[in-house]
């Protein structure tokens, strides 16, 4: 039977330890300046006792609230937990009357407060955190009446994602703008994406690898060939099987003989009003997979890049499935922070 642990913020109903330094001038004298008693929403206190200290370098006073505790009526405990809920698929009224049950009570706008509080923070620790292999794919959630676009960016190494980001990936402009801060920032060495061109070309221009995914080439390729073998003459066929052949083992040289079997089919010139015949369309199918050869195997001297980007794809799974309960989001904020808790799971 598997066993879920969840660690929950420590509190503290008084503070065991003097402040280190004065939050106005960072000194480190002090004297005690009376002290309060706070009402907090907790599920062990009630109220905590906070003290409050005065610089003796400056003369401020200040409050040094106890562990777990800061200005807000709900301890971090109770916000993380509100947050936790709700990732786990509680409504925002269901989070309520969940926490009511505690005796806690709380309104559906501030648990939607707690979890824009831990996205922000959650985003703000991966910050800067280094990311080798990052995975890149576009979204469709339901937000502000009409589905927005939504580029999802995941380390590949822990599946998490980094950034969300309001950009459809058709703009190549836009994708760039967001990718390259990315790239720059977390020391991105691969990209992996599905076979969008768009995204092909900005990565391209950003000088680092990509990994093209597998699964996205095969089914493209494979329902082009299924395709095109019914349409072409006979003697054309043998190039349809030995194209599916090299997709399957996708060998070292794979580009070079793809651009060998692109020269032996020659076609007599076509007017530029004529449209593309099979023959043309084979041809145009093997010079565009010789030419991007080297994209579909940087798994195979870099033993950290998959194969595939289903790790992004699963994260972008959970992100629809909440969006949908949701029935849509009210801002980008919002959406924001709910897609980012969603796609990192009750791990955060």
């Amino acid at each position: 039977m598997s066993i879920v642990i969840l660690q929950l913020p420590d509190v503290k109903r008084k503070s065991e330890i003097r402040p280190k330094a004065c939050p106005n001038c960072h000194g480190e004298t002090f004297q005690r300046w009376g002290r309060v008693t706070k009402a907090v929403k907790d599920n062990r206190h009630r109220t905590v006792v906070v003290y409050r200290y005065r610089c003796c370098h400056c003369k401020c006073t200040f409050r040094h609230y106890p562990t777990g505790v800061d200005r807000a009526t709900q301890t971090q405990r109770m916000r993380k937990l509100a947050a936790l809920f709700w990732v786990l698929g509680l409504s925002l009224r269901g989070v309520c009357s969940v926490l009511g049950a505690f005796g806690i009570s709380l309104s559906h706008m501030s648990v939607w407060r707690d979890i824009q509080e831990q996205a922000e923070l959650q985003a703000k620790r991966r910050q800067w955190q280094n990311v080798r292999v990052l995975g890149l794919d576009g979204a469709y959630p339901l937000g502000w009446g009409e589905k927005q676009p939504v580029l999802v960016a995941v380390d590949m190494g822990n599946g998490q994602p980094v950034e969300i980001g309001y950009v459809d990936e058709k703009d190549p402009q836009a994708v760039k703008r967001f990718l390259q801060p990315l790239v720059q920032r977390l020391g991105v060495g691969v990209i992996v994406t599905d076979d969008h061109p768009v995204l092909r070309n900005v990565i391209d221009q950003l000088d680092v690898e990509h990994q093209s995914c597998q699964f996205h080439l095969r089914r493209r390729v494979g329902l082009s060939l299924h395709r095109l073998h019914k349409q072409l003459p006979e003697k054309w066929l043998w190039v349809v099987d030995e194209t599916t052949r090299l997709i399957d083992e996708l060998p070292i040289d794979g580009g070079r003989q793809l651009f060998d079997l692109w020269k032996q089919i020659t076609v007599p010139r076509r007017r530029p009003d004529q449209s593309l015949s099979p023959v043309d369309e084979l041809r145009l199918l093997l010079i565009r997979l010789s030419d991007n050869w080297h994209r579909y195997r940087v798994f195979d001297w870099q033993p950290e890049v998959p194969w595939t980007n289903n790790i992004t794809e699963q994260v972008i799974g959970k992100m629809k499935m909440r969006s949908r309960t949701v029935r849509g989001f009210k801002s980008w904020q919002g959406m924001w922070a709910a897609l980012l808790l969603t796609g990192i799971g009750p791990t955060f």
